[in-house]
């Protein structure tokens, strides 16, 4: 039985947050594709990850990742590719997140209780940034997608 047939798992969704870089960056030999990436941090935890959130009952994951998304950071996203689903144990029990790619709209960061700062970093400062490793991979894979709209894309 996968984590996901189980009863006890915990479901979540989160987006991989992303927005074109300003064009004032100076492009270097390992430049990431001219994109910034949106991670919160968690004082609970004191961690950064990416934008996510447990679903409420009878929530759709897409949906419950867009509210989690505009809750955490302030900013609409307009989903992209689904991203690699991430399983781990949190507290003793099976939890699964599903991800998407989103390109961040409009809207203003607020801190709050749950997150209390937010960084735009490049794709290679946010892998560095990143504090679970598990988080690390959803960079490389947002990376392997197609964004329209991004620098090279269209």
């Amino acid at each position: 039985m996968s984590p996901a047939d189980d009863d006890t798992t915990v479901r979540a969704a989160g987006c991989v947050l992303w927005r074109p870089a300003p064009s004032t960056a100076s492009p270097g030999p390992t430049a990431s594709p001219g994109l910034e990436l949106c991670l919160v941090h968690r004082p609970k935890y004191d961690d950064w990850s990416h934008p996510k959130g447990k679903l409420k009952p009878g929530e759709a994951p897409l949906a419950g990742a867009l509210r989690e998304v505009a809750e955490e950071t302030g900013y609409a996203a307009e989903p992209g590719a689904e991203l690699p689903t991430v399983r781990y144990l949190a507290n003793g029990r099976p939890k699964e997140v599903r991800y998407w790619a989103a390109a961040a709209g409009t809207g203003a960061f607020a801190p709050s209780d749950e997150v209390d700062r937010i960084l735009w970093l490049p794709p290679e400062a946010a892998r560095t940034r990143l504090t679970q490793p598990r988080d690390r991979a959803l960079v490389d894979a947002l990376l392997a997608t197609r964004l329209p709209g991004a620098p090279g894309e269209t």
